[in-house]
């Protein structure tokens, strides 16, 4: 641009950040940044909040709260945008002592937390196993005047579910209409999970079947968590009646349902059907991985079926190969060729 006599200003690296940040390009969003000052541009708060987001985005933590650090050296206040931003990027990292003292020191800033902010935090307390923080921080969401969304109930349902409070992420679940807040496939998704970690499949099925009640269709993760909850409960009929049901409600399984299919009939003895799974998962569009090959391998041998377990170990060291190879080429290959 100084070579065409034009002179970047504030606008102009404010919307090249942002473009870098939207694709996901940290580093140059931070070369940036980092040349604002040789320019004579001060950065201001929309500076900072997108080189924060891009640092979100890729995963970057510490660079996110150094940015936001920084920024008083910069003159530049940071508002709600801003710790949104930084506390996303804590829960991404799994940092969630950090997440929450970021939300602690919002009100010291003069920045009022909105819904965003509690997700993002009751969120990382779901990811750390820390569901009493989770369901405290929901809690005190009504005296902050912050009305809890469906992505913060979604993060409290998983964070009981996944420490086997299968009966409290229910009650969540239960509670969400009473607050105006009406559950999505993520939050059925959870509760779904929940009964699936710990042997409710009855309960997961009845969630599933629910769903078309509140006009809410299963997608993939609600199909593969009802599945799951059917093998953990050893019912392999009822994990492929719902398999063979993902094609009815024109949902695509993936290799996660097919997993769960065929561990439902390696625990049940089913060798014959693990066979088809596996290799019907091809004319699926679904790859079959080594935790397919795996779970098909030993329903084999439970059964006595050796020489079709070496057969299936062959193909899975030759699939595995082929990936290796096509990994290797796409790596080595240049944009030009």
């Amino acid at each position: 641009m100084p070579e065409a006599r034009v002179v970047p200003n504030e606008i102009t690296y404010n919307a090249a950040i942002s473009a870098c940040e939207k694709g996901v390009q940290w580093q140059l969003a931070l070369i940036l940044l980092s040349l604002m000052p040789e320019a004579r541009v001060a950065p201001s708060e929309i500076t900072y909040n997108a080189a924060i987001s891009a640092c979100e985005k890729g995963g970057q933590w510490q660079l996110a709260l150094t940015l936001l650090s920084l920024m008083p050296e910069g003159r530049s206040v940071p508002n709600e945008i801003t710790y949104n931003a930084a506390t996303s990027a804590c829960e991404k990292g799994g940092q969630w002592q950090l997440a929450l003292n970021l939300l602690s020191l919002m009100p010291e800033a003069r920045v009022v937390p909105s819904e965003i902010t509690y997700s993002a935090a009751v969120s990382a307390c779901d990811r750390a196993g820390r569901w009493q923080m989770a369901l405290n921080l929901l809690s005190w969401m009504p005296e902050a005047t912050v009305v809890p969304n469906e992505i913060t109930y979604s993060a409290a349902v998983s964070a009981c579910g996944k420490v086997g409070q299968w009966l409290l992420a229910l009650r969540l679940l239960s509670l969400m209409p009473e607050g105006r807040v009406f559950p999505n496939q993520i939050t059925y998704s959870a509760a779904i999970s929940s009964c699936k970690e710990w042997g409710q499949w009855q309960l997961a099925l009845s969630l599933l079947s629910s769903m078309p009640d509140v006009k809410m269709m299963p997608d993939e993760i609600s199909y593969n968590a009802a599945i799951s909850a059917c093998d953990v409960g050893g019912r392999w009929q009822l994990a492929l009646s719902l398999l063979s049901s993902m094609f009815g409600m024109r949902v695509v399984p993936d290799t996660i349902s097919f997993s769960a299919a065929l561990s439902a009939c390696e625990k049940g003895g089913q060798w014959e059907l693990a066979l088809s799974l596996l290799s019907s998962m091809p004319d699926m569009r679904a790859i079959p991985n080594e935790i397919n090959y795996i779970a098909a391998i030993s329903a084999c041998e439970k059964a006595g079926q050796w020489q079709l377990a070496l057969g299936l170990i062959s193909s899975m060291t030759a699939a595995c190969l082929r990936t290796l190879l096509l990994r290797s080429c796409s790596s080595s290959a240049t944009p030009g060729r």
